[in-house]
C-alpha cells in the first residue's frame, strides 16, 4: 500500500486533486473530518481538550462548543499551539489506525488530505508528499471570490501559513493548480500512471 500525504495552502485546490485521485481508485482520508471526530463527546481528544480549557467550552449536549473554543484560541498563538499540541497527536493516532485497517483490507493507494500535514509532523504516516501550489495572487483572488474576504483578510490568511517554498522543500511531487480543472486532472493522471508503473516494477 502506498500512502500519499496531500497538502497545500489555503485555496490551492487540494480537494480538486483529491477528487481526481479518488476517481482513479485512491482511498481518501480527510484530515478535517478526522479532526471533527477527534472532538466527539467521550473521546480521548474531547477529554484532553476539556481538561485543558475547562467546562466553559462544553455545550449543553455535552459536545465541545467549537465557537467557544475558537474564541479562546483564535488570535492567541499560545492558546492555539496548546490546542494543537493536544489534538494533532490524537488525530495522528486515529489516522494510523485507519491506515492499519486499509492495509489489512488490501487497499492499494491511500491519500491523507491534510492542510497541516507538515506543521503537525505527520510526515512519517506517508510514503510520498504531494504539494498543491498556486501563486499567492491566485490564492488571494480565490479567497476573495469564494469566502467574501477583503484583500487584506485574504493576505493575512495566506501569510499565517507555510509558504509554497517551505512546503515544496518537503515534496515528492509538486502539482501547480493555477490553471484549469482539466489541466489539474491531466497532471494527476500523469502522476498516477507514474505511481502505478513504479508500484508494478
Amino acid at each position: 500500500m502506498i500512502v500519499i500525504g496531500l497538502t497545500g495552502g489555503i485555496a490551492s485546490g487540494k480537494s480538486t486533486i483529491s477528487e481526481a485521485l479518488a476517481a482513479r481508485g485512491a482511498t481518501i482520508v480527510d484530515a478535517d473530518k478526522v479532526g471533527h471526530e477527534a472532538y466527539t463527546h467521550g473521546s480521548e481528544g474531547w477529554q484532553a481538550v476539556v481538561d485543558a480549557f475547562g467546562q466553559q467550552i462544553v455545550a449543553e449536549n455535552g459536545e465541545i462548543d467549537r465557537k467557544a473554543l475558537g474564541a479562546i484560541v483564535f488570535g492567541d498563538p499560545a492558546q492555539r499551539e496548546r490546542l494543537q499540541a493536544i489534538i494533532w497527536p490524537v488525530m495522528k493516532r486515529m489516522m494510523a489506525r485507519m491506515l492499519d485497517e486499509f492495509r489489512a483490507a488490501g487497499r492499494m493507494v491511500v491519500v491523507i488530505e491534510a492542510a497541516v500535514l507538515l506543521e503537525a509532523g505527520w510526515q512519517d504516516l506517508v510514503d510520498q508528499i504531494w504539494v498543491v501550489t498556486v501563486p499567492v495572487a491566485v490564492a488571494e483572488q480565490r479567497l476573495i471570490a469564494r469566502n467574501g474576504l477583503t484583500p487584506e483578510q485574504a493576505q493575512a490568511r495566506i501569510a499565517a501559513q507555510l509558504s509554497n517554498e517551505e512546503r515544496t522543500r518537503e515534496a515528492t511531487v509538486v502539482i501547480d493548480n493555477s490553471g484549469t480543472v482539466a489541466q489539474a486532472q491531466a497532471e494527476v493522471a500523469r502522476r498516477w500512471d507514474e505511481l502505478v508503473a513504479a508500484g508494478s516494477r
